[in-house]
């Protein structure tokens, strides 16, 4: 059976990115261009793993990890963001997030991040 990642960033050429990199693994790419968006495929699809960024417009990637864990406390979600505060990356990962990757995407780092 296929995995199934949602990616969530309101950056086109970061979801073509990272696209490229589950197709690469043979897993299903599901893709948002908001956290209202990716909260909404988030319900509808229950993907295995979801990377999430954290700024973007109609709702902010926080907002939509907070709701995603409420539905699903088990979720796997990794947050991928250019923000280097250490207090955003201890919110994410209060907020119930499993780890936060910098921007840009690595092929390793997010072939490994998938393979779990």
């Amino acid at each position: 059976m296929s995995k199934k990642i949602l990616i969530v960033d309101d950056s086109i050429s970061i979801r073509l990115f990272l696209k490229s990199f589950v197709l690469e693994k043979g897993y299903s790419f599901i893709e948002a261009k908001d956290g209202q968006e990716g909260l909404e495929k988030f319900m509808e699809y229950d993907p295995d793993i979801t990377i999430l960024d954290l700024t973007m417009p109609v709702m902010t990637g926080m907002e939509a990890l907070e709701k995603m864990k409420e539905h699903n406390p088990e979720a796997k979600i990794w947050i991928m963001t250019a923000d280097t505060q250490k207090k955003t990356h201890e919110h994410a990962i209060s907020l119930g997030a499993e780890s936060v990757l910098k921007k840009p995407p690595v092929k390793e780092v997010i072939h490994c991040v998938i393979d779990q």
